[in-house]
């Protein structure tokens, strides 16, 4: 193994050395780690026996987990121990925190570095990276906030947003029927079907391509919030008008990847399909289709994400009171920022839910595709 993947082990060993030696409470020096009891001395010797392992063994199973339930516990504690620690936490409390990074950094080094398999166990592998790079990045999260006191009306820390998210389920839950179910969901099978629909015309009459296409271009480059207003006088303020706005801006996207698709097909290609006597719907379809696929899922994914986008701000312009946009543009204004981002979590989860589903579909239909390939 190279020094350089000994570094994380050595500096995390450092500071193991630094937490148990230096105060945990810069207001309170006389106050170590180990003096913290049985849960204090239970993470340090879990993080001396992954520090040692990570040393002194190469990638195993065995020091793959040391390292995880090491890192984990290290934080798990350090998470704890912080609301006494809030404003005045010493430099123990950092080196802690510090080593359990370390820790997690080798782990997720160790698990980047296997080769992907097939199976549920290459899936669970491709899972676990993101899921523990995302678990720190919340847990900084919560130790900056806490640790420096940043108010809540400028950020609040993710305890907070959980617990509101946690106790406010019935309304997120409305907001989300609201915004995703109704708005997102129509204005996006309306926007992508018609693109679809409108792409295979433009590709059927070419003079449509010359026409078309450069008006396309101007329209999908308006602004949500000149285009959401208007939707609002012309149907209303209920989930029709924001699904309106969705249709605008998924259509373009949509019909521009799919005409650029439909002509991704080799001259050899379509030189073949006229020697079998092919008319234009069988060389559409048996040919031209299915190697436009790649484009017309990048439009896809794409427009899952856009659509959610242009629902939540088509909100702000006027909405009956439930909805995404209406509950962060209300909650902003009552200070009530707690809320706010657990409506951005939602969205969140529910854009990545969604993105998630194209991509699992175009994987089962694009197979073949060289990017697919392992």
């Amino acid at each position: 193994m190279s020094s350089r993947g000994h570094l994380q082990p050595w500096l995390a060993f450092l500071g193991l050395f630094a937490a148990v030696a230096l105060p945990l409470d810069a207001a309170d020096p006389a106050r170590l780690l180990p003096r913290e009891g049985l849960a204090g001395w239970s993470v340090i010797l879990l993080l001396a026996l992954a520090t040692y392992a990570a040393v002194k063994a190469e990638r195993s199973t065995v020091t793959a987990i040391l390292l995880a339930l090491a890192a984990h516990a290290g934080a798990w504690y350090a998470l704890a121990i912080l609301p006494g620690l809030a404003g005045h936490a010493g430099p123990g409390f950092w080196a802690l925190l510090l080593t359990a990074w370390l820790l997690a950094w080798r782990l997720v080094s160790q698990l980047s570095a296997i080769k992907p398999r097939g199976g549920l166990g290459g899936f669970l592998l491709k899972l676990v990276v993101p899921l523990i790079f995302g678990a720190w990045l919340l847990i900084f999260w919560e130790v900056i906030v806490v640790a420096f006191q940043v108010p809540s009306v400028l950020i609040p820390p993710p305890s907070a947003i959980w617990a509101k998210l946690a106790s406010s389920i019935p309304i997120l839950a409305a907001d989300f029927r609201q915004t995703f179910l109704k708005a997102v969901i129509a204005g996006y099978v309306i926007g992508c079907g018609s693109g679809f629909l409108v792409a295979i015309l433009v590709d059927r009459i070419p003079f449509l391509q010359r026409g078309l296409l450069p008006v396309g271009n101007l329209v999908s480059a308006l602004p949500i919030i000149g285009i959401a207003p208007i939707m609002v006088m012309w149907f209303g303020f209920d989930w029709p008008s924001k699904a309106a706005v969705v249709v605008v801006a998924t259509f373009f996207p949509m019909l521009v990847n799919t005409v650029t698709g439909l002509a991704a097909s080799q001259p050899m290609q379509r030189d073949l399909m006229r020697t079998y006597a092919a008319n234009y719907w069988q060389s559409l379809f048996k040919l031209r289709l299915p190697e436009a696929l790649p484009f017309i899922f990048n439009a896809l994914k794409i427009n899952s994400t856009l659509a959610l986008i242009a629902a939540i701000v088509a909100e702000f312009f006027g909405t009956p009171i439930v909805g995404m946009g209406f509950r962060i543009s209300t909650e902003v204004g009552r200070m009530n920022i707690d809320m706010v981002w657990a409506e951005i979590a939602v969205a969140a989860l529910a854009g990545s839910a969604f993105y998630g589903v194209i991509a699992l579909i175009e994987r089962a239909s694009t197979f073949w595709h060289p990017s697919f390939r392992t």
